[in-house]
């Protein structure tokens, strides 16, 4: 991949290969109050939309409760320090997924899941008396930093 910091077609093949090659996440959420938190958490995902499942009690799924707005940072591990992170960050609008959507949502983990080698997720997995529940986020915008700078750059992604 070339350097150049005017090519957007590099930041867009560099954006593919993070999204598409993260296992983690960073999600970035906020309570009522617009106290800060974030939290990795294993997440798939689908074109614009990441899927992952965590408790409803933790702090990150109370926050999105209060709160749809969140950000999002799929970076590179391990990676040399370059000048140049390979990382996506995301604008984002995120919540529990709602009983329409969760078989399509819950095939895109499950798929994720298992060619992880991590078995399968049915939906039993994810609905009471389970204790984890099912989540995604929609990306509205994606950015990548600028090389040897730190200031981020809109990039444009056919997901």
């Amino acid at each position: 991949m070339a350097e150049s910091a005017d090519d957007p077609t590099d930041d867009a093949e560099l954006a593919r290969r993070v999204l598409d090659d993260g296992r983690y996440l960073v999600l970035a959420t906020a309570d009522g109050d617009g106290n800060p938190w974030p939290t990795p958490v294993w997440f798939a995902r689908e074109g614009r939309e990441l899927v992952w499942v965590s408790r409803l009690g933790t702090r990150h799924s109370s926050n999105v409760v209060a709160r749809s707005a969140v950000g999002v940072v799929v970076f590179e591990t391990p990676v040399p320090v370059d000048g140049r992170p390979r990382a996506v960050y995301a604008e984002a609008s995120a919540g529990e997924v709602p009983e329409p959507d969760r078989e399509r949502c819950l095939a895109i983990f499950d798929r994720r899941s298992r060619a992880e080698g991590l078995g399968p997720w049915p939906v039993e997995r994810v609905v009471a008396p389970a204790e984890l529940r099912l989540f995604h986020a929609v990306v509205s915008r994606f950015f990548v930093l600028e090389p040897d700078r730190d200031v981020r750059r809109e990039v444009e992604l056919d997901l």
